[in-house]
């Protein structure tokens, strides 16, 4: 799972264009729709902090777990210099640890696609399960196949920045059911040559009925599936859907759900 290593400096360069209050929006909406009212939230593969951060300015308790350092090292920043208390712990998620129980965790932006093997990411709802607050949700989206196969497939993505730049190659194995994402990244140095950088990244499709039995299996129960930014059911051509899922196991009562 290692990558955002050399991509972390030139991140939220390249992540300009992503409206991450809409974002924050749709969580607000399925908390609504599900009658959650969430004080403690952690975020799984929370990169450099955008989605925390907005939370946390709008008056919620936000851990945010990743396992890239250098994009931690991001998301520290930005925290400090908007003087937000945000607790950033540097963990796989296969393995996170917590102190107590939260009341929503979530995992956005395809992090969840990251896993690659079913096994790893039963454990991954296994333990967010035990530490999910009674009746706690865990929102997460995905990739679909769809868009391995039609949108990304073999193509290759270029963007250039004023002092940076990325190209970008996909490698799509149908039997695998994984995603190569190949990326260089051309960054800008102070005596204006460029250092060229390398990652490797990759994500595995998983079928909504597997990610129902792994849920089921760890003791979740799946609440909605939705086609992303909406509360319709995901279509053939959805390109990333959102799973809610809930705590359904604990008898001890959540004062603020």
């Amino acid at each position: 799972m290692e990558a955002y290593e050399g991509f972390a400096s030139v991140y939220d360069t390249f992540m300009e264009e992503t409206d991450y209050t809409m974002w924050v929006n749709y969580l607000h909406q399925i908390w609504q729709k599900e009658n959650c009212q969430p004080k403690l939230i952690a975020d799984l593969g929370c990169g450099t902090g955008n989605i925390t951060q907005i939370l946390a300015k709008q008056g919620y308790d936000v851990i945010g777990i990743d396992v890239s350092e250098d994009m931690l090292s991001e998301a520290k920043k930005k925290a400090e210099i908007e003087n937000l208390d945000i607790l950033y712990i540097l963990q796989d998620m296969r393995e996170f640890e917590l102190y107590g129980t939260v009341n929503c965790i979530i995992s956005l932006y395809d992090s969840l696609n990251y896993i690659l093997e079913e096994q790893e990411l039963l454990k991954v709802f296994r333990l967010v399960n035990n530490y999910l607050h009674p009746k706690g949700l865990f929102i997460f989206d995905m990739n679909t196949e769809y868009k391995f196969k039609e949108i990304l497939a073999q193509n290759s993505f270029g963007e250039t920045k004023q002092n940076s730049a990325y190209i970008w190659e996909n490698y799509y194995d149908e039997q695998e059911k994984i995603n190569e994402f190949y990326m260089n990244f051309f960054i800008k140095q102070k005596n204006g040559s460029y250092e060229r950088k390398q990652e490797y990244h990759y994500e595995k499709a998983y079928d909504i009925a597997t990610v129902k039995k792994l849920l089921e299996q760890s003791g979740l129960k799946l609440c909605a599936v939705y086609d992303a930014f909406t509360f319709e059911p995901p279509k053939p051509d959805s390109q990333r859907v959102y799973f809610v899922a809930k705590e359904v196991q604990k008898k001890e009562q959540c004062d603020v759900l």
